[in-house]
C-alpha cells in the first residue's frame, strides 16, 4: 500500500504539542518531501517514478502524487497557475494522480472527478491533517469507529446524502470527487470545486455527437499511452510488501525464488507458483468490452510493453500480455465458450500474449474469507473482499501493471435517471429506443409490450417532477417504515424492467437494507433527513447527472478497495476509464446518445476505428451478468459453513447494526436455492470482514517521541441495544 500525508498547523497547536516536528512525529516508512510547519510525507512502495516534486522557489512547490503524463514543464506551469488560484490546471493532465500545492503557508489537495484517488482531512494541533488513506489520519487522532457512517453505507450506499462527508472513523472527514482541500495559514480550512458550474434544470449547450465520441477516443488513447511512455519494473518476489501498515514487521519469505527450468513448468507457471507478477505492461482480457479496447490500444500504440519471455528488447519483450479468466464453474457452457472464442479473436494479434486463467471451486465468491486477514487493511469496505480469492488468482497471473475496464460502464453508460433529464429537455421522442429495448430484455408479449413504454414514461416524468429534497425524503420514510423489498439488481426476480423504474428515483435503500434492524434504518433515515433540509435552499439539478456521477463515485470507491488489498507485490492496476480526461471527455456525450441501446459498445468501437481496429469478432461488446449470478450462487452454497461461522461472533450485531438471527436465516435461503438480493449478502459480509480485520490489526502508522500511543479503534466496536425486528 501507499500513500501520502500531511498536515498545517497553526502556532497554538504546535504550542499545546510541545516538540511537534517532523523530527518527533512521522509516519513509519515514510519518505519527507518537505519540512517545516507544513510538512508532507510519501508512504509506503511508491516508485521513483510516481513521485514528482517541483520547487519554484519562496516557499512554492508541487507534488505529484501516481501516474501523471505531464512534461516537467507542464507541471511548472501548472504550479504557476495554481498560485493564482487556477487548481483545475492541475488535473488537467492525463494519467491518475493526486496533486499537492505548497504556496507560502498555502496548502491545496486535489481529487479526482471519479472518487479513485480520495482525501481526508481531520482537526490536528489547531490545524488540519490531511492524507490519502483515512486509516492514518484515525491512528493520528486515534479516532473510534462510527457506527452511524457504517450503517448509513450499509443501508443507502449510492446516496451521497446519508454518508456525508464522514468516514468510517470519527472525526475523519472526506473531500468529495471533484474538489480540492485548501488549507490557510494552519486555521482555515475550505473545501472548493474546481470544476466550472453547469446548467442543472436547463438543458447544456448542443454539442456534436462525432465530436463528443472523438473527445473520448483521443481521452483514451492518451490514457494508454501515458501508461506504455512510463518505465518498467519488475515486483519483488523476495518478501510479501503487501503487509498492513501498523502491523508490525510481518515480511514473509515467498515460497522461494524462481528454481530456474523445471520439467513439465513454464516461466509463467513458476512465476504463479512463487507469487510473483510478469514485468512489464498487462491488460485483462476476460470478454468485456471494455478491457479489450484497452488491450487493443496499447498493443497498436507504439511502445514496448515489457518482458513476457526473454530479456528486455528482444522481439518477445514486445508483446503484451493479455489474461482472461476462465470460469470452469459456469453453468452455461456455451456461454462461456462464447467468451472465450471472443477472448481469443481479440488476442489474435502479433504483439498480443493471451493467457487462459482457469478457476474453479477455489474461486468462487466467498472462497478464502479468512485470507483477508493477511492482507492490507483498505479504509472501508467493498465487495472485493467476498471476491478476493478470484481477483488474486487472476492478477497473479498478470503483469506488474495491468490496464483494466473498471468504471467503463459508469463512465460511458447511462443511468436509467438520465431519462427523466430528457423529459427536462422536451426531448420525449428519445425515450422510445431505451423502453423499447427493455420491452426486449424483459420478454414481454405483443399485447404487453406496449405497457413497458409507457411505465418507464410515467416513473421518467415523476422523477423529472419530483425535488431532490422530496425525493430524499421519500427514502428517508422508506427506511423509517422499513420499505426496502423493492430493491432489484441485475439476475434478481423482477428483470431488467423492475430494476430501471427502482432506479427511475432521487434516492432508496440499498440491498442490505432487508436485514438491518429498526434502530439502525431510523439513524440513516434521520441522516436523510437532514441533508434534505440542509439542501432545501438548494437550486434543484438534473436527476440523472447526479445519480451517474453517485454511481460512479461508488464504483471508484469499490475499484479503490480492490486496488489496495488484491494486487500482488508490487503491482499497480490501471483503470484508464476513471481518468479525469476521459471521465470529462465521457460527460459531454449527448444523452440522446447515452441512452441508445449499445451506446457503450459504439463509443468503443468507434474509438477502436479511429486507432486503426475496425475488424472486432461477433457478440463484441455483449453484456451478461448470468455467469456472475451463478457464481455467486454456488459460491454461497459452496462455504455456507464459513459464512454461518463469521457471524456467530459478529461485530456487526454487537453495534446493533443487523439481527444475527435474520442474517443466519438470510444465509440458510440461499443456500436453500431461494431467490434473494445477492448484492445484499455480499456487502453484509464484506462489512464483517472487514470489522473482524479492522479489531485485530495490531500497531500505528506513527512513531516518534509525540506520537499516538493506540491505534484507531482501540478500543473495539461500541455496542448499543439491538432492536429487533418485528
Amino acid at each position: 500500500m501507499r500513500w501520502l500525508v500531511g498536515w498545517s498547523s497553526t502556532a497554538a497547536g504546535r504550542a499545546s504539542m510541545p516538540g511537534l516536528s517532523p523530527s518527533t512525529l512521522h509516519p513509519v516508512g515514510g519518505q519527507e518531501l518537505w519540512g517545516g510547519d507544513d510538512p508532507l510525507w510519501a508512504v509506503g512502495d511508491w516508485r521513483p517514478d510516481e513521485v514528482r516534486v517541483v520547487d519554484a522557489g519562496s516557499g512554492t512547490r508541487l507534488a505529484v502524487f501516481g501516474c501523471c503524463g505531464a512534461r516537467d514543464a507542464e507541471l511548472r506551469a501548472g504550479l504557476l497557475a495554481a498560485r493564482g488560484g487556477a487548481l483545475r490546471q492541475l488535473t488537467a493532465w492525463p494519467g491518475s494522480y493526486t496533486a499537492v500545492v505548497r504556496i507560502g503557508r498555502r496548502v491545496a489537495v486535489t481529487t479526482d472527478l471519479a472518487g479513485a484517488r480520495p482525501v481526508f482531512h481531520t482537526p490536528f494541533a489547531g490545524g488540519t491533517a490531511y492524507a490519502t488513506a483515512a486509516l492514518t489520519l484515525a491512528d493520528l487522532v486515534e479516532a473510534q469507529l462510527d457506527v452511524d457512517h457504517l450503517g448509513a453505507l450499509l443501508a443507502a450506499p449510492d446516496a451521497p446524502e446519508a454518508l456525508g462527508d464522514s468516514t468510517p472513523y470519527t472525526g475523519v472527514h472526506r473531500v468529495p470527487p471533484g474538489h480540492a482541500l485548501i488549507l490557510r495559514e494552519g486555521g482555515s480550512r475550505e473545501v472548493t470545486g474546481y470544476e466550472p458550474a453547469v446548467p442543472t434544470v436547463v438543458a447544456a449547450l448542443p454539442v456534436d455527437a462525432d465530436e463528443a465520441v472523438g473527445g473520448v477516443r483521443d481521452a483514451l488513447v492518451e490514457a494508454v499511452r501515458v501508461r506504455l511512455a512510463a518505465p518498467r519494473h519488475v515486483p519483488a518476489t523476495a518478501f510479501d510488501a503487501n503487509d498492513a501498515p501498523g502491523d508490525g514487521d510481518r515480511r514473509r519469505p515467498h515460497a522461494g525464488r524462481d528454481p530456474g527450468p523445471v520439467p513439465g513448468m513454464g516461466p509463467g507457471e513458476r512465476r504463479t507458483r512463487r507469487g510473483g507478477t510478469a514485468p512489464g505492461l498487462g491488460a485483462d482480457l476476460s470478454g468485456g468490452a471494455a478491457s479489450a479496447t484497452l488491450a487493443l490500444l496499447a498493443a497498436g500504440l507504439p511502445g514496448i510493453p515489457g518482458t513476457v519471455a526473454g530479456t528486455p528488447g528482444t522481439a518477445a519483450g514486445q508483446r503484451l500480455l493479455a489474461v482472461t479468466f476462465n470460469d470452469l464453474t459456469a453453468l452455461d457452457e456455451a456461454a462461456r465458450s462464447g467468451e472465450l472464442e471472443r477472448a481469443r479473436a481479440v488476442a489474435d494479434d502479433p504483439r498480443l500474449h493471451h493467457v487462459v486463467v482457469p478457476g474453479a471451486e477455489e474461486a468462487l465468491p466467498y472462497a478464502g474469507l479468512h485470507d483477508v486477514f493477511g492482507l492490507p487493511l483498505p479504509d472501508e469496505p467493498g465487495p472485493s473482499l467476498v471476491d478476493l480469492a478470484r481477483h488474486r488468482l487472476r492478477l497473479t497471473s498478470a503483469s506488474a501493471d495491468q490496464l483494466t475496464g473498471y468504471g467503463a460502464r459508469q463512465v460511458l453508460d447511462a443511468h436509467p435517471a438520465r431519462l427523466a433529464d430528457l423529459l427536462l429537455d422536451r426531448r420525449r421522442r428519445h425515450l422510445l429506443r431505451p423502453a423499447a429495448a427493455l420491452a426486449v430484455a424483459e420478454g414481454a408479449p405483443r399485447g404487453r409490450s406496449v405497457l413497458v413504454p409507457l411505465a418507464v414514461y410515467r416513473a421518467a416524468r415523476r422523477l423529472a417532477r419530483t425535488s431532490q429534497r422530496d425525493g430524499v425524503l421519500t427514502a428517508a420514510r422508506r427506511l423509517r417504515e422499513r420499505d426496502v423489498a423493492a430493491y432489484d439488481t441485475n439476475g434478481e426476480p423482477g428483470g431488467a424492467l423492475h430494476a430501471s423504474l427502482a432506479a427511475l428515483t432521487w434516492c432508496r435503500p440499498g440491498p442490505a437494507a432487508r436485514w438491518m434492524t429498526g434502530e439502525a434504518l431510523a439513524e440513516a433515515s434521520v441522516r436523510l433527513e437532514a441533508a434534505a433540509l440542509r439542501a432545501s435552499g438548494a437550486p434543484g439539478g438534473r436527476p440523472g447527472v447526479a445519480r451517474a456521477r453517485d454511481a460512479l463515485a461508488r464504483q471508484a470507491a469499490d475499484y479503490r478497495v480492490l486496488e489496495q488489498i488484491a494486487a500482488a507485490t508490487g503491482q499497480r492496476l490501471h483503470a484508464p476509464f476513471l481518468d479525469n480526461q476521459v471521465v470529462r471527455a465521457a460527460r459531454s456525450l449527448p444523452e440522446a446518445l447515452r441512452v441508445r441501446p449499445g451506446a457503450r459498445a459504439a463509443v468503443l468501437r468507434t474509438a477502436l476505428a479511429g486507432a486503426g481496429v475496425a475488424e472486432l469478432p461477433p457478440g463484441w461488446g455483449a453484456t451478461s451478468h448470468t455467469a456472475h449470478t451463478h457464481a455467486v450462487r454456488r459460491g454461497l452454497r459452496t462455504h455456507a459453513d464459513d459464512l454461518l461461522a463469521l457471524f456467530d461472533d459478529s461485530y456487526l450485531v454487537r453495534a446493533g447494526l443487523v439481527d444475527a438471527r435474520v442474517v443466519r436465516g438470510a444465509l440458510h435461503s440461499a443456500v436453500q436455492g431461494d431467490e434473494l438480493p445477492l448484492d445484499g449478502i455480499a456487502e453484509l459480509v464484506s462489512a464483517e470482514l472487514w470489522l473482524k480485520r479492522l479489531m485485530e490489526r495490531r500497531g500505528t502508522t506513527w512513531t516518534g517521541s509525540v506520537a499516538p500511543r493506540r491505534r484507531a479503534v482501540s478500543r473495539g466496536v461500541p455496542s448499543r441495544p439491538l432492536a429487533v425486528s418485528p
